[in-house]
């Protein structure tokens, strides 16, 4: 891990800024960011943001994580979590199905982040066309 200020910005080279698990970022209170995908998305976020900022000229603002909660996906039919936010003043325990369609939805929105809406879209039709053709069991 490289040691980061709050910018995101290594402590040697104030050009070079790293998010995700290479980061190693200590927050306000002390305690380090998680090595989570939530966390990494965050950082990336705060780090375009200050790229531009250092480009323009402007201000960089010090990256703060924010725990949204996490899910669990056990199997195709079990998926358990825990979700915090605007719901709820603490966190609030999901699993079944409720669990399931986050889970899912929160899947849907980082392929169409990394693949655009058209290709997911193609992609979840393939899916549809393949649970459908293929057979249910492998016979070998």
């Amino acid at each position: 891990q490289l040691v980061v200020k709050g910018t995101l910005q290594t402590t040697r080279d104030d050009d070079i800024f790293v998010i995700g698990d290479l980061a190693q970022c200590t927050q306000p209170d002390g305690s380090f960011v998680p090595p989570r995908a939530q966390a990494a998305h965050q950082m990336a976020s705060q780090a375009f943001s200050n790229i531009v900022a250092k480009l323009n000229g402007r201000e960089l603002k010090n990256y703060v994580y924010k725990d949204h909660g996490s899910l669990v996906s056990l199997s195709r039919f079990s998926t358990v979590g825990s979700l915090m936010g605007n719901l709820t003043k603490g966190s609030m325990m999901v699993e079944g199905r409720i669990a399931r369609v986050v889970y899912i939805s929160l899947y849907r929105m980082h392929l169409m982040a990394l693949h655009g809406v058209f290709k997911t879209g193609l992609m979840m039709l393939v899916g549809r066309i393949n649970r459908v053709l293929r057979p249910n069991l492998k016979l070998h």
